[in-house]
């Protein structure tokens, strides 16, 4: 590696004092390194996105860790997480233990993981359409009043299920840590290649989640309310990308063409991990 793209969240390093400590240690290694801060009052750096980087130093947390992936799906940069968050599933290096951190990325003593992704086109009631993907998840949520939610899951153009509900969460594996294990979903290898869907609050004492073929194709049609009345919606998607929905639209979900490159450190399995981050 020669080129290290230090991506900084500015509310999780104040002061740039983890960034400095990083910079400093890869340029006395020779490396070349860039800064990208985001959030704060001085966002941005002086240099352009740069496209010819080797690893990307992502410092914060999980939300960081996917701010970075979404800058970078297209560049297939490798991601490494510095964990200034709390939980950090998605992210490697704990402080304590930077500069060897480093050492082994420099002396190329590390593993690379991709991880799959999820597109979703929306298509509205006007025959306009637009696009997003996650890396975590896709959340379909009630916009507006507190009212239960309907709505109507189609899996390879096979009719699954109505629910009703605050709505549904489709994820990936890398995402089953986030909001899909609070609302009570599966705790999934993030390696694995499958998509979950998990109904958030469901009216209903019997739905679970579901778990499908990451080669099915998901359908989430918004039909009106019981008394005939139009529906207000939203999607979101890895908490960033949000798009209005309402009664007549729907969102056909996918696994994406993209897959996200992870830089691995540890030799620790997924469930030694949970089980620390559990004792926490």
């Amino acid at each position: 590696m020669k080129h290290f793209l230090v991506y900084v969240n500015r509310y999780k390093d104040r002061d740039l004092l983890m960034t400095r400590r990083i910079s400093d240690f890869l340029r006395l290694k020779g490396q070349r390194v860039t800064v990208k801060t985001v959030g704060g009052e001085e966002e941005g750096s002086s240099e352009d996105f740069p496209r010819n980087i080797d690893c990307m130093l992502v410092l914060g947390g999980d939300g960081t860790v996917l701010q970075a992936a979404r800058e970078t799906k297209a560049g297939g940069i490798p991601i490494i997480g510095v964990n200034l968050g709390t939980l950090g599933y998605m992210t490697e290096i704990e402080p304590a233990n930077l500069e060897e951190a480093l050492e082994r990325l420099l002396e190329g003593d590390y593993i690379q993981e991709r991880r799959m992704m999820l597109d979703g086109r929306v298509c509205f009631a006007n025959g306009a359409t637009r696009e997003g993907w996650a890396l975590n998840d896709i959340v379909i949520s009630r916009s507006g009043s507190l009212q239960i939610i309907r709505f109507h899951i189609y899996v390879n153009g096979q009719f699954l299920n109505r629910y009703h509900a605050d709505g549904m969460i489709v994820t990936t594996p890398t995402g089953s840590t986030g909001y899909n294990l609070s609302a009570g979903g599966p705790l999934v290898e993030p390696g694995a290649e499958l998509i979950m869907l998990t109904p958030i609050c469901p009216h209903s004492l019997n739905q679970r989640s579901i778990i499908l073929s990451p080669e099915d194709t998901i359908e989430i049609e918004i039909p009106a309310c019981r008394e005939g009345r139009p529906q207000t919606l939203e999607v979101n998607f890895d908490g960033s990308l949000v798009m209005p929905l309402r009664t007549g639209d729907k969102i056909r979900i996918v696994r994406s063409e993209k897959a996200t490159e992870f830089i691995r450190l540890n030799q620790v399995s997924f469930l030694e991990v949970l089980h620390r981050k559990m004792e926490e």
